[in-house]
């Protein structure tokens, strides 16, 4: 999906001499046309199979460590789309399984045909649906939690102060958190998180990150950055210490639901949690 494959193609450049170093993962699921246009989502066996090939192709490798389906195919059994993912284990062109914004029954639907390694969902400061029983569920199979946008799409770094900070063909132009009135509520939730990160001696986007970390061992973020200074800064996380009356204190400023508008439009959310 990233590049149209691009993505994976550049990642297998990267990696080409130091492939025993890297966890590998990549997804499958959202379907694009070469132009980038949305196709749809696609969970059939037969598809699962053609997906992992291309990518094993672009990426220039002989096995993925950790494969995710992107989002859940509501047209096709999760039976049999993990039971496909399942026979790319067995080959050993896959080594983990990974699911991306399931819906609890459906993480259990899929652990019972093959165990699932981990569970990727947006969760963040001002992302916090998974509280509301997927990681109840996860953390009952043993299934480790991934993260993805623990950074609030780069909201919670306070680097964005105006829409127009955001390049005119920015995708977070289209989210809601990002229009109108929902702004600058969200806004004013940053401020308050720049003001104890100042306290506390670290930027806005280190305590964002260690408050993630800091709900558990088995939660691993995966923050994204194009810049090498915001990449160290990003590691430089694990070393701010909150206190539980600091994590107290960030409840009080952000509790859960406390984010104005969706996470993404309408027809995005419907795919979400299925």
């Amino acid at each position: 999906m990233y590049g149209v494959g691009r993505n994976e193609e550049l990642v297998g450049r990267a990696i080409r001499d130091r492939r025993d170093q890297v966890v590998l993962a990549t997804k499958f699921g959202n379907m694009r046309a070469p132009d980038g246009a949305f196709l749809g989502i696609n969970g059939k066996p037969d598809y699962v199979r053609q997906a992992c090939e291309a990518s094993l192709k672009r990426l220039n490798v002989e096995v993925i460590d950790l494969y995710y389906q992107h989002r859940v195919d509501p047209e096709t059994p999760m039976e049999d789309t993990v039971g496909a993912m399942a026979d790319l284990v067995r080959e050993g062109k896959v080594r983990y399984l990974g699911l991306s914004e399931a819906g609890p029954q459906t993480i259990r639907q899929a652990h019972a045909v093959h165990p699932i390694t981990a569970l990727q969902a947006e969760y963040s400061l001002w992302s916090r649906e998974p509280e509301d029983g997927i990681l109840t569920t996860v953390r009952e199979l043993g299934i480790g939690f991934v993260p993805y946008s623990p950074l609030g799409r780069g909201f919670l770094t306070g680097q964005i102060k105006s829409i127009d900070d955001l390049d005119p063909a920015d995708y977070r132009r289209n989210s809601p958190r990002f229009q109108g009135e929902n702004f600058q509520k969200n806004l004013d939730l940053v401020r308050e998180i720049e003001s104890m990160a100042q306290e506390k001696g670290c930027a806005p986007a280190q305590l964002a990150l260690a408050w993630v970390m800091a709900q558990g061992d088995d939660i691993v973020p995966i923050p994204g950055t194009k810049r090498r200074r915001y990449l160290e800064q990003n590691v430089q996380a694990l070393d701010v210490r909150l206190t539980p009356e600091d994590l107290e204190r960030i409840d009080r400023i952000i509790p859960p639901g406390a984010a104005a508008g969706t996470r993404y439009p309408a027809q995005n959310m419907a795919a979400l949690g299925r």
